[in-house]
């Protein structure tokens, strides 16, 4: 199995940990949040922040992917099912949530998002292999949903990613490990099929401001899991980065 650091960018270093960095980051992000909230979309609006403020790609994509208009977070928020789920059968986007967790294994870099979310910098883009962390990351969501109670797991992967159907029989694999009660289904496009759904796990915002209703069970994991894990904290509440305490 290949071992590698899922996310790995050393840049993000100085482009996320140092104070000075962090400090511009989250500065960019109250004048991009005043934008959005004011009708600019929010790609044209990162591109006029980005340049003002002389920010980095990976910079620009954190800030893309943690910020939402306040009127998005609350009705996301209105949606959220916080507590144990008995007897219910969850819905999880599957490459969404294993790539975070392998990111996490992997020391590399999230962040903390304005709508309550754990999100990553890595992106898909079509290719997707498994890697020495990959198991891992599927037995510690399992183990999670079962402490949340929940009756069974459905994931759904996008058919067209190479190497979907190995990750399929992995995680079965690995639910028949930890006796969980799982399906695995292969789908054209997983947020079409997740957007229609109840009870579904995912860090998507398309697919969050679409489904019936969504856990967010990564947070709570990520902390009993990895205590020493860095995030970047782009939630506006506290701006700074720095190892998870609980």
């Amino acid at each position: 199995m290949e071992q590698v650091r899922r996310g790995y960018v050393p840049e993000d270093a100085v482009f996320f940990y140092r104070e000075e960095s962090l400090g511009k980051l989250c500065q960019a992000q109250k004048d991009l949040l005043y934008l959005i909230e004011r009708g600019y979309p929010i790609k044209n609006a990162s591109v006029f922040t980005g340049n003002h403020y002389l920010l980095s790609e990976r910079q620009r994509l954190a800030l893309v992917r943690a910020t939402s208009t306040r009127q998005a977070v609350a009705l996301r928020r209105y949606r959220e099912v916080t507590g144990p789920v008995p007897g219910k059968e969850v819905h999880i986007d599957g490459f969404n949530m294993i790539i975070t967790l392998e990111i996490a294994l992997s020391g590399s870099t999230l962040l903390r998002c304005m709508d309550g979310t754990v999100r990553d910098l890595a992106g898909l883009r079509g290719t997707y292999r498994i890697i020495g962390k990959t198991h891992e990351a599927i037995r510690l969501l399992l183990c999670r949903l079962k402490e949340l109670e929940a009756q069974s797991a459905v994931f759904y992967l996008d058919s067209p990613v190479s190497n979907s159907g190995r990750l399929k029989a992995l995680i079965l694999d690995t639910a028949r490990e930890e006796a969980m009660d799982c399906l695995v289904h292969l789908v054209p496009n997983a947020d079409a099929v997740l957007k229609e759904k109840a009870y579904v796990i995912t860090s998507d915002a398309i697919i969050l401001d679409h489904c019936k209703s969504w856990l967010n069970p990564l947070p709570g994991l990520l902390s009993s899991c990895l205590p020493g894990l860095r995030f970047v904290d782009l939630t506006m509440e506290k701006p700074g980065a720095g190892p998870e305490t609980s």
